[in-house]
C-alpha cells in the first residue's frame, strides 16, 4: 500500500516524500508544478504531472498505485498573493481540496491528512496561539485553509456510518524552513530565508520590516520550524490513521517560543560567514508583535519535537541553496 502526496514536488511535499519512503511507506506524487520541481522527486517515485481540479486523473492515480491515505499539500500558499488574487486561492485550495475528497471517495480512499495553516487563527492577540482559539483569517489564503478543513470534517461527518469512514486531521503551522536534503529547498519569492539567502548571494542587504514592536528586541517574533520535523509528523499522522489509533482533528505544530526577525538575521551572519547588518524598513501593514503556537497535542500524538536549533535551520537551508548553484 501506498500514500499519494499532493504537491509532492514542492519543498514541503518533497520532504514529506523522502521521509514517507524512509519510513518504509510507498510514495506517490502528483504536482503541477507551477511551483514544485520535478527534480525534487527522488528517483523510482512514482510521479504524475497534473493538477488536483482533474478528479478522474486523481481517482486513476489512487487506484493504479493501490493508495490508502492522501498527505493533501498541495495548494496556494501566498497569503499576501492571495488579496490580490483571491479567486485564484480558493479556486486552488477550496475547489481542489474538493476534488481531492471526491477522487477518494471514488476510488475508496478513507484517510488524509491535511496541510493547513496556522493563517487560520489571522492574528490573535495572545502569546501562545491553542487549537480551540476562535478562528478569524485575515486574507483569502487562511479563509482557503478553514475552509478546507471544513470540507474534510463535513465530508468525515457525511461518512461515519458508512462502511467507508473518513479518517483524518490537519497540520496547522507557520513559518517552514531549514532543509533535510540537500537536493531540496525552499524557493518561494515570499518567504523570509530564501528572501535574505536570495539578497546575500546577489550582494544585497537583507531588510527587516519594523524594529519597533513589542518584543525583547524590537522586531517581530513568529514560529519557525524546521521542514524535517514538519514532515515526520505528517508521516507519524498517516500511521495512526492507518493503523486506527486516536487523532485529533487538528494540531498545532508550533515552536513553543518564537524566533526574532533580529535572531534568524544573526543567525544567518553567522550561518553563511557574510557580515551585514540588515537595512531597518517601515513596518508592515497588518504585522503583529508575536504569533507563537505550542506543540503540545502534537508533542503527545504525533512525536512532534523541534529538533534544531536556530543556526542549524539556517545552516542546513543556505548549505542546501548553495548546493542548487
Amino acid at each position: 500500500m501506498s500514500w499519494l502526496v499532493t504537491g509532492g514536488a514542492g519543498y514541503i511535499g518533497a520532504h514529506i516524500v523522502r521521509a514517507l519512503a524512509t519510513a518504509g511507506i510507498d510514495p506517490v506524487v502528483i504536482d503541477d508544478l507551477s511551483s514544485g520541481h520535478a527534480e525534487f522527486v527522488p528517483a523510482g517515485i512514482p510521479f504524475v504531472q497534473g493538477t488536483i481540479l482533474d478528479r478522474d486523473l486523481l481517482a486513476a492515480t489512487m487506484r493504479e498505485h493501490g493508495v490508502e491515505g492522501v498527505i493533501h499539500v498541495a495548494g496556494f500558499k501566498y497569503a499576501g498573493v492571495s488579496v490580490q488574487r483571491p479567486l485564484h486561492t480558493y479556486a486552488q485550495n477550496v475547489e481542489g481540496t474538493r476534488v481531492v475528497l471526491e477522487a477518494m471517495a471514488d476510488a475508496g480512499v478513507t484517510n488524509i491528512v491535511f496541510s493547513s495553516s496556522a493563517a487560520v487563527y489571522g492574528t490573535p492577540d495572545v502569546d501562545l496561539v491553542t487549537e480551540d482559539l476562535p478562528k478569524r483569517p485575515a486574507s483569502p489564503y487562511g479563509e482557503s485553509k478553514l475552509i478546507g478543513e471544513w470540507l474534510i470534517r463535513d465530508q468525515a461527518i457525511a461518512t461515519a456510518g458508512t462502511d467507508a469512514p473518513l479518517r483524518h486531521t490537519s497540520l496547522r503551522y507557520f513559518n517552514v524552513v531549514g532543509s533535510s536534503d540537500p537536493a531540496v529547498y525552499d524557493t518561494s519569492p515570499h518567504n523570509l530565508f530564501p528572501l535574505v539567502f536570495e539578497a546575500l548571494i546577489a550582494g544585497k542587504t537583507p531588510k527587516i520590516f519594523g524594529d519597533d514592536y513589542d518584543t525583547e528586541d524590537g522586531t517581530n517574533v513568529r514560529d519557525y520550524v524546521h521542514v524535517g520535523d514538519i514532515a515526520a509528523a505528517h508521516v507519524v499522522a498517516a500511521q495512526r490513521l492507518t493503523s486506527g489509533d486516536p487523532i485529533e482533528p487538528a494540531y498545532n505544530l508550533g515552536s513553543q517560543n518564537g524566533l526574532s526577525v533580529k535572531q534568524i538575521m544573526d543567525a544567518m551572519v553567522r550561518a553563511t560567514g557574510i557580515q551585514f547588518t540588515p537595512e531597518i524598513g517601515p513596518r508592515r501593514p497588518g504585522d503583529p508583535d508575536r504569533i507563537v503556537a505550542t506543540g503540545d497535542l502534537a508533542a503527545r500524538d504525533l512525536d512532534w519535537q523541534n529538533r534544531y536549533t536556530v543556526d542549524e535551520m539556517v545552516r542546513s537551508g543556505w548549505e542546501a541553496r548553495r548546493a542548487a548553484d
